[in-house]
């Protein structure tokens, strides 16, 4: 049951990931197809440089997916009903986690949440820069999510914590 839950809670979490990813890019794609002055070209550079580091190194590369890859080998070798269940939701720190980083996660999910709303008031093709910006993002989690995940389960000197309670 353990290599079940693993395998559940990587391809959720990689759904997850690249589902939005996926329907962000074709937003930003269909920004390119307006005429962009050198002030939108601007924007999105200086954009996917923010997301690339913010998003993804920071946010991704740093925290989140080696905790999502050492919660995988967690959940491999403690399943229980709920974990296997809610697999993807286990490795994304919404409970069995330690309070501080489960109060964390609540408050990034909400943020996020307010933000796609906001952004979803931009007209185009300032929407679609910012899509772009967030999708690249997500791309770079998703890839430093799969190579960590590697690297836990080979690995018997990987380092990082499940942040279990």
């Amino acid at each position: 049951m353990g290599w079940v839950a693993a395998l559940w809670g990587l391809v959720g979490l990689s759904f997850i990931l690249a589902m939005p990813m996926y329907r962000l890019g074709l937003v930003g794609v269909d920004a390119l197809s307006f005429t962009l002055s050198w002030y939108h070209w601007l924007f999105l550079i200086l954009w996917c440089g923010f997301m690339a580091f913010g998003e993804g190194y920071r946010g991704f590369q740093q925290s989140f997916s080696p905790r999502a890859a050492a919660r995988l080998v967690y959940l491999r070798a403690h399943p229980t009903p709920l974990r296997l269940l809610l697999a993807p939701l286990f490795c994304m720190g919404f409970f069995h986690i330690q309070r501080k980083r489960m109060l964390i996660t609540y408050a990034v999910t909400l943020m996020i949440i307010a933000m796609v709303q906001l952004v979803g008031l931009l007209a185009q093709p300032w929407r679609g820069l910012v899509d772009l910006g967030v999708s690249l993002g997500l791309a770079w989690g998703l890839i430093s999510l799969l190579i960590f995940t590697v690297q836990a389960f080979t690995r018997p000197d990987y380092a990082h914590s499940p942040e279990t309670p």
